[in-house]
């Protein structure tokens, strides 16, 4: 036989065994190292990413032989719970608008769902920076009909900048009034946003309104609104230390 012919003492058998078994785990850990992750803080799962893919025909070709309702159920809606925010960030940064916000509807079903304003932020900036602002107006309306919404004074402050940034007065008016409704009390840093935004875009009416209010809560002068950023922390660390000390 041709193997016969070969010497034994040529290629010892079991280096050759060794240099292969080497050469395969370099090689695998290498295309390992070289995948990017599609999402910023996680990589997507498989299935993840097979339901961005199969969402994203279905919803934008009319002529896919299965329903995008069939689709959704199939591929998404059997999902884990990060798998599911994972696919709705992901295609929030791909800027499929309509697609997120059924995602995130669907969201609003599942029993673990607890809302968040960072989320919502996320959404109303994709959504606004894409001209999308009725569906602005929609988040909107979802947010003020959360009934265990997980917030906080510095949550608002920055759902509103958004607001503001897009030059959406009325939304983050009914915004401010839905916080304090809550009974997150403005502080002095979310005032000082509120209405030098407010001013910064022509708005003197709603501004003149937040001025009231921050007069109400702070006494008449006003002062604070023409501190800088690194006064504003210095003073609010002395009003706490004030309180703990009392």
């Amino acid at each position: 036989m041709v193997t016969s012919s070969i010497a034994a003492t040529s290629i010892p058998p079991a280096k050759t065994f060794l240099w292969r078994r080497t050469s395969m785990t370099v090689n695998a850990k290498g295309r390992g190292d070289n995948r990017k992750p599609l999402q910023k803080g996680r990589n997507l799962s498989i299935e993840a990413i097979q339901a961005v893919q199969a969402l994203k025909r279905s919803y934008y070709n009319s002529n896919q032989s299965h329903s995008f309702r069939h689709v959704f159920r199939s591929k998404f809606s059997r999902l884990l719970k990060l798998d599911m925010l994972a696919v709705l960030r992901e295609l929030l940064r791909q800027n499929h608008c309509l697609l997120a916000l059924q995602v995130f509807e669907d969201i609003r079903k599942e029993y673990w769902y607890k809302p968040q304003l960072s989320l919502y932020n996320d959404m109303i900036q994709v959504m606004a920076s894409n001209g999308y602002l009725k569906q602005v107006e929609v988040l909107c309306i979802y947010l003020k009909t959360e009934s265990n919404l997980l917030g906080e004074t510095e949550g608002f402050s920055a759902l509103m900048t958004t607001l503001i940034n897009f030059k959406l007065t009325r939304l983050s008016m009914e915004c401010y009034d839905f916080m304090k409704a809550l009974g997150y009390e403005p502080d002095r840093p979310t005032f000082r946003m509120l209405i030098n935004g407010l001013e910064s875009i022509g708005e003197s009416g709603a501004s003149t309104i937040l001025r009231q209010d921050a007069q109400n809560y702070y006494g008449e002068s006003l002062d604070f609104l023409e501190e800088d950023e690194d006064e504003m922390t210095t003073s609010n660390s002395s009003d706490e230390n004030l309180l703990e000390c009392h």
